[in-house]
This record gives structure tokens, sequence and C-alpha cells, in this order.
């Protein structure tokens, strides 16, 4: 595998066209899994667990004005899904120079870390108007789910939106055209976020703010040009990749409401 490398290497220096064999090369590379990889999947579903841990403190609904004028709109339930699915995936594909992947496991264990102690010190409650969302239709169905699914506690800051540009931000640092559409894209999940009545404005400010904070300690470091010319060349290709994993993913949602599945 690594002459192999190599010599794609020397020719992308040579200004090579780019190949579609280039994505098949870059998925069989070996992906090594680190230590700090499995202690972010272990603390994931700590999330579910931490409403429970603060139970007997008073629980906050930290609302702006202008929250009060945001309507439930169940149609950006598809952004929130289906753009976080995207941003979930991409460093996986894109990240692959081992500092940058040692920088950005940093980075999502900061931001999972920092917002669990947040919940648990300051607990706070969604603005959900008790789970109800009006309506038949894939839309509804889809934003039942998720309010099924996904307790409404554990919003500021929020991780969706912090996970969001974190991932993005890592992106950036491999491939700069590639990071600004993927901040476009968390951009876009924050304002779902809001539209799903799953955050307040606040929710997505302070998730914002860990996620440049984050940025600012482990991946503003990070030279691009440390990165191979390879990875480079073939990130907005592995976007493509990932892109049609997640409407493979919406089309296997859209089959079991098909079905009749609750979720």
């Amino acid at each position: 595998m690594v002459p192999v490398m190599d010599a794609l290497a020397v020719g992308l220096a040579k200004g090579a066209p780019f190949r579609w064999g280039m994505v098949e090369e870059s998925l069989k590379r070996p992906y090594r899994v680190t230590v700090p990889m499995v202690v972010i999947v272990m603390l994931v579903p700590v999330y579910l667990f931490i409403p429970r841990f603060a139970a007997g403190r008073t629980v906050h609904f930290p609302a702006l004005p202008l929250d009060y004028h945001i309507p439930q709109q169940p149609a950006w339930v598809l952004v929130y899904g289906s753009l976080y699915l995207f941003l979930i995936l991409l460093p996986v594909f894109v990240v692959r120079h081992e500092d940058l992947i040692r920088r950005t496991v940093c980075a999502y264990l900061t931001i999972w870390i920092t917002a669990y102690v947040c919940f648990y010190v300051y607990p706070t409650a969604a603005p959900r108007a008790d789970d109800i969302v009006p309506g038949d239709g894939f839309l509804a169905w889809a934003l039942r789910s998720l309010y099924s699914s996904d307790p409404p506690y554990n919003c500021l800051p929020s991780l969706h939106v912090a996970h969001s540009f974190v991932s993005a931000l890592a992106s950036g640092r491999v491939h700069r055209g590639l990071g600004i559409a993927a901040s476009v894209c968390a951009f876009f999940v924050g304002i779902s976020t809001l539209f799903t009545r799953q955050h307040y404005i606040l929710d997505v400010v302070t998730g914002i703010a860990l996620a440049c904070l984050a940025y600012k300690i482990f991946l503003h470091g990070a030279r691009r040009d440390d990165v191979p010319e390879f990875d480079r060349r073939v990130a907005p290709a592995l976007a493509l990749v990932v892109i049609a994993l997640v409407v493979v993913g919406l089309g296997c949602f859209w089959l079991l409401y098909r079905l009749g599945v609750e979720v």
C-alpha cells in the first residue's frame, strides 16, 4: 500500500489529473483506532443518563424573547438529521493524516466533556410544546420520531451544533473549499435546531463558541501544508461518497415511514 501511495503522491505533485480510482485507494487505506476514539464512543450514551445525575436540580429554560417567535417547522428535521449525519461521517473519510486525526479527536473530547459538565451544573430543557407535532405525513412523523428518541434535556451548549462545527473546521484543515462548504452545512444545522424546537438561540451560540474554542486549542495549529497532497485532492470526491451514504440513510428512514414503523 505504501508504494502505491508514494506513486500517487508523486503523480499528484506533477499535476496529474484526479482519477476516481484514487477514491478506492483512499478507502482501502488502514484506519488506526485509538484509545481516545474509543473513549468518545463510550461517552456518547452517557448523554442519555445525565438528566438522572442532575435529578433534583432546577431545570432552566434559557429562552430569549426571539425564541418565542420561532415556529416549529417539521421540514427542518431533514436538515437536522441529514446534514448532521453528513458532518459526522465527513471527517472519518477525509481526515486521514495522523497528526490531524489526533487533534480532531482531542477537539471532539473537549466539546463532549465540557458540554457534559455544563449539562450537569446547569440543567436545561428544550423549548418543545409537550412534544406535540401536529399533522400527518413523512415530515411530521420524522419530527415525532426525533422527539421520541432524543430526551428534551442537555441543551446548553448544543452538542449537535458544536460537533457539526468541529467536524467542518477539521475538514477545512484538509481542503479549504470543503471546509467552507461544511461550515455552511453546520450553520444550517444550527438553524435547524431552532425550527425543530430542539434548542434555544443561546444553545446554538454557546455550541458555536465551544467549537471555536476547541478549534483554537487543537486544530488551529494544524498546518494544511502538512496534509498529503493526495488527501487534499481526493477530499471533495470523498465528500460525494458521504453524500451518497446520507441519501441512502434518508431512503431507509423514508422506507420505515412507509412501513408504518414507529421509531
